[in-house]
């Protein structure tokens, strides 16, 4: 047997970069890694809400073009017969841009014949107002 040869020391030390991490390295790391992760949730909270918001402001917007699609419909039948509810030059605005159409009694004011030109018009402006307030929507 040899028994004369033995292991020295040297023959068992790691080279540099093989040697295992410190426990003080693991610790740095598992706390970078939870910092990232909660930073992440953080993120993916504040993202959500966004996503909640936008879907909140596309159902407005589509609850408004759907207002929209009927007055656009009421108003086409009503060119189309050439009468018309003839709305109070002092009427206030409604919400979604018409003007309350009464006689001051809370009756409806009578349909009159109008000229389907200015009718037209007077829908473009309003639609011009819808659309306006959908971009302003949009862009929240």
């Amino acid at each position: 047997m040899e028994g004369s040869e033995r292991d020295s020391t040297q023959d068992w030390l790691l080279p540099a970069g093989a040697a295992p991490p410190l426990l003080g390295e693991l610790e740095l790391k598992a706390d970078q890694a939870l910092a990232i992760a909660r930073a992440s949730e953080e993120a993916v909270g504040a993202v959500g809400e966004v996503a909640l918001d936008a879907a909140r402001q596309a159902r407005r917007a589509a609850e408004l073009a759907e207002t929209a699609s009927v007055a656009a419909l009421e108003a086409s039948r009503a060119v189309a017969e050439g009468v018309v509810a003839a709305p109070e030059p002092d009427a206030p605005e409604r919400a979604d841009g018409g003007r309350e159409e009464s006689n001051g009694h809370g009756d409806p004011q009578p349909f009159h014949r109008v000229d389907p030109d200015d009718s037209l018009r007077r829908f473009n402006e309003r639609a011009d107002r819808v659309a306006a307030r959908l971009l302003a929507l949009s862009a929240d």
